[in-house]
């Protein structure tokens, strides 16, 4: 008889080995490494659905960055704009101080405004990592010019310094009397009117109050003009006020009131023998009012005026000149890149600033935090200490003080916050809620991304205690089959029998 050996059927035991052992090698390597595979194709049918909830964990990462980033960005702007707060307060304070002045022609006041200005603009040129927060969509560039260009010029083009001096002297006019014109007294009558021809300088005619003994008309006519005819002698302490507009849009008064003393105080006429006579002097002390008016409140709002001129750039819009010889101007002109400094340096849009920066950060979500140095608060913070810090007086000027009480009115109240204006607070809760929409969608990305995680690791974690039992099992199978391929294998033919 003949023994063929196990053929077949020992082939086939032989291939149940290896595949036990192979089995055997996978689940030593799931209880090594917890995964119940190393590819998405050992998972099975699942492995579709782990490749989604893998792809939304990576989609939530990068939606957390982007929170964490912009969060710092926000933090940084809001930060920015409390300390712009802080130092707008600073200047508001110091306008009501005292009028002593330095060598410079200034007070410590006004110096202190300038540091004052300049940490202001630090703060608006400080980057944010590699972004500048402050300049809209020209993220790569600083927000403003330096304090000095913005000043004093630079390489032929000049700073607000020179524009507000322009301004100053247009204004005025080349007999200080603000573009107004004050004949002498006709007979009975007294007249003042705006120069001829119209000016956008100076100040405007806005009113006039009757004075007993007199006939008073206007302000009428182009250009206006107001008529005093006196008719008869005024008693002491009559009065009569003209009202001016001037250059800021704020409006001035001189009251002047009728005495016998001679020579008249300030704000004050003599009353003469003859109507002709009182009007003569009528003529004089509305003359010296006028120039003193203009020497003061004129030339303040004048400052103010300027700085309107130079800071309020919009897209399209330049900074404003004076056209040609200041003091025989009547009208601006655009200034040029080659000869006036342009204060803000990024980017010029029409549309909201917050809509210059936008982030997802979520499927259905963006949030909007994008800021411009040029926006009307931050803007309005400038100009207002910069008018402050750069007008200068002269120790020898009979009306140097009362120029400086009235532009630091001026300041102190533009300074203040105005409802129905733009605040830098506004930007900072405009800046806040969309931090605080960024931390709501985090918690809720924080929540679904700990349901997802759940879902994928009962798709790819392999659990510990049923491999374990699966090898043990497995292992007690292969060491039993082994045992008996290895009996099968030492069979002869006398065992056979």
């Amino acid at each position: 008889m003949n023994v063929t050996g196990v053929g077949v059927r020992s082939s086939l035991v032989v291939q149940m080995l290896g595949d036990m052992r192979t089995q055997l090698g996978d689940l030593q390597l799931q209880l090594g490494t917890g995964k119940k595979s190393t590819t998405y194709a050992g998972l099975g049918i699942n492995r579709g659905f782990a490749v989604g909830l893998r792809g939304r964990l990576s989609a939530l990462a990068g939606y957390g960055e982007t929170v964490t980033q912009v969060g710092v960005r926000i933090n940084l702007a809001s930060t920015a704009l409390g300390r712009i707060s802080d130092l707008r307060r600073d200047v508001k304070g110091a306008t009501s101080s005292q009028f002593v002045i330095d060598a410079s022609g200034q007070t410590a006041t006004q110096r202190m405004a300038t540091s004052r200005l300049d940490e202001i603009l630090g703060l608006l040129n400080t980057p944010a990592g590699d972004r500048y927060l402050f300049s809209g969509r020209a993220v790569d560039k600083p927000a403003t010019e330096t304090l000095d260009h913005i000043l004093n010029g630079d390489a032929g083009r000049v700073g607000f310094k020179q524009v507000m001096a322009e301004r100053n002297q247009a204004d005025l006019g080349a007999d200080g009397l603000g573009r107004l014109v004050i004949p002498a007294a006709s007979g009975t009558q007294v007249g003042i009117s705006e120069e001829m021809p119209p000016t956008v300088f100076g100040m405007k005619l806005a009113g006039v109050t009757a004075l007993n003994g007199a006939t008073v008309t206007g302000p009428t006519g182009s250009p206006a003009a107001i008529t005093v005819d006196v008719t008869s002698n005024p008693n002491p302490g009559d009065a009569i006020t003209f009202s001016f507009t001037l250059p800021d849009g704020t409006t001035d008064k001189i009251a002047l009131t009728a005495t016998t003393d001679a020579p008249p105080a300030a704000g004050e006429f003599t009353i003469g023998s003859t109507p002709a006579q009182t009007a003569t002097n009528l003529q004089a002390a509305l003359t010296t009012s006028v120039g003193k008016l203009a020497a003061t409140s004129l030339s303040a709002a004048s400052a103010v005026a300027a700085a309107h001129m130079f800071f309020d750039v919009t897209a399209g819009q330049p900074p404003m000149r004076v056209a040609g010889s200041p003091f025989t101007a009547t009208a601006l002109t655009a200034g040029t890149a080659s000869n006036t400094v342009t204060w803000y340096t990024g980017e010029m849009g029409i549309d909201l600033a917050r809509g210059t920066a936008n982030a997802k950060v979520d499927d259905a979500l963006s949030v909007s935090y994008g800021a411009r140095a040029s926006e009307g608060a931050i803007r309005s913070t400038i100009e207002n200490i910069a008018v402050y810090a750069a007008m200068t007086f002269s120790p020898t000027d009979a009306n140097a003080q009362e120029r400086f009480t009235a532009m630091s009115q001026r300041i102190g109240s533009a300074l203040a916050e105005t409802n129905g204006q733009q605040s830098l607070q506004d930007i900072q809760a405009e800046l806040s809620f969309a931090q605080t929409t960024m931390v709501d969608a985090k918690e809720r990305q924080q929540q679904r991304k700990l349901m997802l995680e759940d879902l994928l690791q009962g798709i790819e974690q392999a659990p510990q205690e049923e491999v374990a039992a699966q090898i043990l099992a497995l292992q007690t199978r292969l060491q039993a089959s082994l045992q008996t391929t290895a009996m099968l294998y030492q069979m002869s033919i006398v065992q056979y029998l």
